[in-house]
């Protein structure tokens, strides 16, 4: 009697785990297009915040390339998306990532053009210290906003520092640490882009098939 009643509570248990299993891939399958869909607009979303919309006419989570640029920081491969307005190359997005931050890793995008002109950056991961390093994040300041417009001239451009450093840069009170690690990321990145810009616009694509 028990070895029976054991065999059929685990006949059971093996039909409510095939159930389970078989119902979580249903709901995969039926919602995977629709968050793939949220991911794109969520991308394309933040790609459209640090370039201006009459700078492109492509579709720019479909247009991009990738690094393993030391200048891009750690945890590569870093994605480069490309603008092209009328066919013609207009600026890189670059993806790049700083160790440098208080509480570690900050994750940048920067737009910048053939001249090293940088129009948008945007903080997209960190764990600054919230009131303090935070302030990287355009939700809490407009501080990230000060890199519009900026020229990038040198892979260590002396103006591309906080004002403590001789830079234009504000730095934060209580935290020098994290905009100083993300205004050097960004000339690095922003070089970087500026140097390589033919270079990255004739590699291959590699957001065309996967996104």
């Amino acid at each position: 009697m028990i070895i029976q009643s054991m065999q059929k509570n685990g006949l059971i248990l093996a039909a409510f785990a095939l159930a389970t299993t078989g119902a979580v891939a249903l709901i995969n399958d039926i919602t995977k297009d629709k968050i793939a869909n949220q991911e794109q607009q969520h991308l394309m979303q933040l790609l459209s915040q640090v370039i201006a919309k009459d700078q492109y006419d492509n579709t720019l989570y479909l247009d991009c390339t990738t690094s393993n640029a030391p200048e891009l920081g750690p945890q590569g491969p870093h994605t480069i998306y490309r603008a092209r307005l009328n066919g013609a190359p207009s600026a890189l997005l670059v993806r790049h990532i700083t160790p440098r931050g208080y509480s570690g890793n900050i994750d940048i995008l920067t737009a910048v053009n053939r001249e090293g002109v940088i129009s948008g950056v945007r903080i997209t991961r960190h764990e600054e210290t919230p009131g303090l390093g935070d302030k990287v994040e355009l939700a809490k300041s407009a501080w990230v906003t000060t890199f519009n417009g900026v020229n990038v001239t040198s892979e260590a451009d002396p103006h591309l520092n906080v004002k403590k450093d001789g830079g234009q840069f504000d730095a934060f009170t209580g935290a020098t640490i994290t905009p100083r690690a993300v205004v050097t990321s960004v000339n690095q990145a922003a070089w970087f882009a500026k140097t390589h810009f033919d270079a990255l616009f004739d590699a291959k694509n590699t957001c065309e098939v996967s996104q």
